[in-house]
C-alpha cells in the first residue's frame, strides 16, 4: 500500500516516478504500435512484420482476458488510482520548482476527465488508502462455482470496474462493459458491486 508524505511523495515497493512512469509509458506505446518495416526491407520483412502484428492482434483479447506477453505479471492502476498518484508527484515537483513532464501533463488530463472516485476534500493519504483497500479486495475475490471451481478477478477487470463502474450499475451493465465477467455468477457480480459501490459512497461523502 502506498504511503503519502509531508514533502508529497509517495513511498511504497511499487512508487511510480518520472523515470519509471516515462518508461513504462514507452514500453506501453513500444507494444501497442504497430511495427512497419523500413525503406529497405525486403518483402519477405515485410510479410514477417505482418505476421507477426496478426499474431500478437490474435493474443490480445480482452474478453477472454488475453494480452499477450508485453502485458503478462504487471498490475494495472485505476484511473482513480493514478489520478491521486500524479496530483502527488505534481506537488512534490512545484515544492522542488520543477518542471512536470508533458507525459505527466496529458496522463494527468485524462485520468481526472474519467475519474469517478474523486474527493478534493479528502487528503491524499485518505484516497490512496481507499483506493488501495478496493483494490486488494477485489483482487483477493473468489468465488467458487458449482463445478468446484474457483474464480477470481484478472487485474484488467479489477482497474476496468474501478473505472467504469457507478453507484447505480447493475449486473447487466457491467458484464455489457466487461464481457468476461460473465463466467461469474450473477450473484457474485453484484457482490463485487456493492464492493465498489460502498467505496464510492464514502469516497464521495
Amino acid at each position: 500500500m502506498a504511503d503519502y508524505n509531508a514533502e508529497g511523495g509517495i513511498s511504497s515497493a511499487g512508487s511510480t516516478h518520472d523515470s519509471s512512469m516515462s518508461a513504462d509509458v514507452n514500453s506501453a506505446a513500444a507494444a501497442s504500435g504497430a511495427t512497419t518495416p523500413s525503406n529497405g526491407a525486403s518483402a519477405a520483412n515485410g510479410s514477417t512484420a505482418q505476421n507477426s502484428r496478426t499474431a500478437v492482434t490474435q493474443q490480445e483479447n480482452a474478453a477472454e482476458l488475453s494480452f499477450g506477453v508485453d502485458f503478462a505479471d504487471i498490475q494495472i492502476l485505476s484511473n482513480a488510482q493514478v489520478a491521486v498518484y500524479l496530483q502527488v508527484s505534481a506537488r512534490s515537483a512545484d515544492n522542488r520548482d520543477e518542471e512536470l513532464h508533458d507525459v505527466y501533463r496529458k496522463t494527468q488530463k485524462y485520468v481526472d476527465r474519467f475519474n469517478t472516485m474523486n474527493n478534493k476534500e479528502k487528503n491524499f493519504q485518505e484516497l490512496v488508502d481507499e483506493l488501495d483497500n478496493l483494490q486488494d479486495a477485489l483482487t483477493t475475490f473468489r468465488k467458487d462455482t458449482d463445478d468446484g471451481e474457483e474464480l477470481d478477478l484478472n487485474t484488467y477487470e479489477v482497474a476496468a470496474l474501478m473505472n467504469l463502474v457507478a453507484t447505480d450499475t447493475l449486473v447487466e451493465e457491467a458484464v455489457s462493459l466487461i464481457p468476461s465477467l460473465s463466467r461469474f455468477p450473477e450473484t457474485a457480480i453484484d457482490d463485487i458491486l456493492d464492493m465498489i459501490r460502498s467505496t464510492m459512497i464514502r469516497i464521495v461523502s
